[in-house]
């Protein structure tokens, strides 16, 4: 201000040229007649410097909507401004904001916070399946803490061309039986897709064992025409639908959070599970929620679903009971094999059909064999005890 009223001074008091005293200071000789204007009508106050902010701003959102961004924003701190705006067009609002006013007006409020952007390998291509019920990818995946210090996991599962949850299922541990478990009602309430994607957890698949057996999840999907396919080893973009759910899973539900039990866990769990498949649109189904996708659709006539895999009843015709020697095999109708030579002299329990024989201990599958004798089998019975 003091620099601007020696300007004003040196032209009015001392004579100077305007273009003279202009050059001298490097401003313009516009500036300076607006100097001496200000000065003549309010004094050496009106030199002072004022905003430069625009008295309209047309682009600007309007206080009522800028107010429903921010209630939206905290109610749903991880929504960015597509879902923002989504929202808004679906509450009925005329001339939504594009996305670009609603990022701004969150950057005024301190609602961006600055981080490192994710890079996409130059390799990945992005695949989807054509309609709903054709595919399903599968995982589990753990973070979800009890008061008591627990750590439980969530057998999770998608379908892949609509992204819906049809399986977010607790469990203390991810053992045989209860995975099986959740994945047997996800089939009962859902449906049976065409095929099941997974990794190569031991809970899905033996393959990588010394002698490849069926597990108890390989054996439900083949007894209810279920092709059961795996990743290849540490590439897990195959199954990128499950993991980008489980990062939402984590971010949105499971962040800083302890639960009180398993089964108040679970309850939260689906409330949750519900508004995702039902009320948060996602980017990638075009702004579409993964429910609207996913149906109404024609079920086809399906037979009925094979849950015999478990059954806790062993006690049928086809169920026999053997003891395992010391050299790890039994022996069934003179047909002799291997379920190896650490479980010998253990009890084991053996399913005979007209073409397979399946050894079980317990809730694992240990072995499934060709059946080639034909003869009479001793019928034995297995015990309870076993399905413990």
């Amino acid at each position: 201000m003091e620099q601007r009223y020696d300007a004003v001074v040196a032209v009015i008091r001392d004579g100077l040229a305007v273009s003279e005293v202009a050059a001298k200071l490097r401003v313009s000789r516009q500036s300076l007649y607006r100097w001496m204007a200000r000065y003549e009508v309010g004094g050496i106050e009106a030199l002072a410097e004022r905003s430069h902010r625009p008295k309209t701003v047309p682009h600007q959102i309007p206080a009522v909507l800028e107010a429903r961004v921010l209630e939206l924003r905290r109610q749903r701190p991880h929504w960015g401004p597509i879902n923002l705006r989504h929202q808004l067009v679906r509450e009925g609002v005329d001339r939504a904001p594009s996305h670009m006013a609603i990022y701004r007006a969150l950057l005024r409020h301190g609602l961006i916070e600055a981080k490192a952007q994710r890079k996409r390998l130059p390799t990945y291509k992005r695949w989807e399946r054509g309609r709903p019920m054709e595919l399903w990818q599968m995982d589990v995946v753990g973070g979800v803490l009890l008061a008591d210090g627990t750590e439980c996991k969530v057998l999770t599962g998608i379908d892949d061309h609509s992204r819906y949850c049809v399986c977010a299922g607790l469990m203390v541990r991810a053992t045989a039986r209860p995975v099986c478990g959740f994945l047997i009602a996800a089939l009962e309430r859902h449906g049976v897709p065409e095929e099941i994607l997974t990794d190569n957890a031991k809970v899905f698949t033996n393959r990588f064992a010394l002698k490849p057996t069926e597990v108890l999840f390989d054996k439900i999907c083949r007894e209810n025409g279920i092709a059961h396919h795996l990743t290849a080893p540490a590439s897990p973009t195959t199954t990128g639908k499950i993991e980008r759910f489980h990062r939402t899973l984590r971010v949105e539900f499971l962040l800083e959070r302890v639960f009180p039990s398993l089964a108040a866990a679970q309850v939260e769990l689906d409330a949750w599970v519900q508004a995702y498949n039902t009320d948060r649109p996602h980017q990638a189904l075009g702004m579409a929620t993964p429910a609207e996708r996913f149906g109404p659709r024609e079920l086809l006539p399906q037979p009925a679903l094979d849950r015999s895999a478990l059954d806790h009843d062993r006690s049928g015709d086809d169920w026999v009971s053997r003891t395992v020697s010391v050299n790890g095999t039994v022996s069934v109708s003179n047909q002799v094999f291997s379920v190896g030579k650490h479980r010998g002299g253990a009890t084991i329990d053996i399913r005979v059909t007209g073409e397979l024989l399946e050894a079980w201990h317990g809730m694992e599958l240990l072995r499934t064999v060709l059946r080639t004798s034909e003869g009479v089998v001793r019928k034995k019975r297995a015990e309870t005890h076993h399905m413990d």
